[in-house]
């Protein structure tokens, strides 16, 4: 069977208006012809994780996650490859960079070129030339951006799609099949991203609905395809929190995330938020806070316990010319830096910053010139990168509250 036969159906991804369905044997045929491209390329995957350091004044803590796809140290920061592509890099400069695991977006990859296109192609570490770890999102939080264009019930999601319009429903077992076919190493639970402002009324029903989305992706989720991450809920309520964490705790996943934060909170709160609820997760799981974020949540994240996060910020960042440097960022376009002849950070061993001064980022940059986009962006990488190894060795040292106050004392 060639891939082209393996994508003629969709049935998970639901069918376009004014598009026939097609007849039941179809679509179970399709779903067999998914599982049997995967499985030329797929071995069964295995996922453990072991904690080998904690801090013995905060409670950051070094770990090894293991995976089908290779080992991940922890704590990790996973850039975001929404379109299975980190903007801009090659999967060899990632690796070059020190990236470890990459995030890719189940809502875009399954609306655009299709999980089952994907599958038939030999899964997504084929598709996009990664042979790491790849953890998948669900697409809840895509779909929650997409307020005016989706309607949520016990069900699933209805959403109209950014790219045409045509209407589909996610439900937690479509999540789970989209996921699967793209090959993931960690697939994450369907839930719905609380809102903020929302009133303790509005995050309960949010909560529930998504600790029952959550037991509808354990049920249909195959172990052997990859380890499934739980998300807690429950808005800004430290009592809907710690109800969420122990739902989902009896339910039993292989990890747990913390979702619905750095959704326009103040950072303060995020930090209170979380440094209530990761006591409350399972000491021998890893813990993800998902979204997040600045190199200032980094530090305060880690220091009480997190494992590993995923955000946007050094990549949709670069692009908008900010770049980070140890005493904070720089604004690449401002006139300052028009004849400077300095490399962004001095003693930073990038490749921008070993070759390209700021006078030439600000001219590609203001001039719109794809290199700017690049170089910015491996410096920004380069930078996260660094970061999270530096605190991992401190944490091994027993040293991570003196990184603490030394990391501090550096942005002053």
């Amino acid at each position: 069977m060639t891939p082209y036969f393996v994508g003629a159906f969709i049935p998970a991804r639901g069918w376009r208006a004014g598009v026939k369905p097609a007849p039941t044997f179809a679509r179970v045929l399709h779903k067999r012809l998914v599982k049997a491209c995967r499985s030329k390329v797929c071995k069964k995957m295995t996922f453990s994780f072991e904690i080998l350091h904690k801090s013995s004044e905060t409670g950051a803590r070094l770990g090894k996650m293991h995976t089908g796809h290779g080992d991940v140290e922890t704590p990790a920061f996973i850039p975001v490859g929404t379109q299975a592509t980190v903007k801009s890099l090659t999967p060899e400069e990632l690796r070059g960079l020190g990236v470890q695991i990459i995030l890719a977006n189940t809502y875009h990859l399954y609306l655009r070129p299709g999980h089952d296109v994907i599958a038939g192609l030999g899964g997504l570490h084929r598709f996009m030339h990664w042979d790491g770890p790849i953890l998948t999102d669900s697409g809840g939080y895509q779909v929650f951006s997409l307020s005016r264009l989706r309607k949520i019930s016990n069900e699933g999601v209805t959403f109209q799609s950014h790219l045409d319009g045509s209407k589909h429903l996610l439900t937690p077992e479509m999540a789970m099949e989209i996921q699967d076919a793209l090959g993931s190493d960690i697939l994450m639970c369907l839930d719905e991203c609380t809102p903020y402002p929302a009133t303790h009324a509005e995050s309960l029903e949010s909560l529930e609905l998504s600790t029952d989305w959550a037991r509808r992706c354990k049920k249909h989720h195959e172990p052997e395809r990859g380890a499934l991450f739980g998300i807690v809920q429950g808005g800004m309520y430290q009592d809907l929190r710690a109800q969420a964490a122990e739902v989902l705790i009896d339910v039993g996943f292989d990890g747990y995330a913390l979702g619905g934060l750095s959704v326009g909170e103040p950072k303060e709160l995020m930090i209170d938020v979380s440094a209530a609820t990761l006591p409350l997760l399972p000491d021998s799981l890893p813990r993800y806070v998902m979204g997040v974020g600045t190199s200032e949540e980094l530090v305060e994240l880690v220091a009480l316990g997190t494992d590993m996060f995923d955000c946007v910020i050094p990549t949709r960042n670069a692009r908008n010319g900010q770049l980070f440097v140890r005493r904070g960022s720089i604004n690449i376009c401002n006139a300052q830096y028009r004849d400077d002849q300095a490399p962004v950070e001095a003693g930073c061993r990038c490749y921008t910053c070993l070759h390209y001064s700021r006078a030439y980022l600000r001219h590609l940059f203001m001039a719109k010139e794809l290199l700017a986009y690049r170089l910015n962006t491996i410096h920004n990488i380069h930078h996260f990168m660094t970061l999270m190894r530096e605190m991992r060795e401190a944490i091994r040292q027993d040293q991570f509250e003196a990184f603490r106050k030394r990391f501090y004392s550096e942005r002053k």
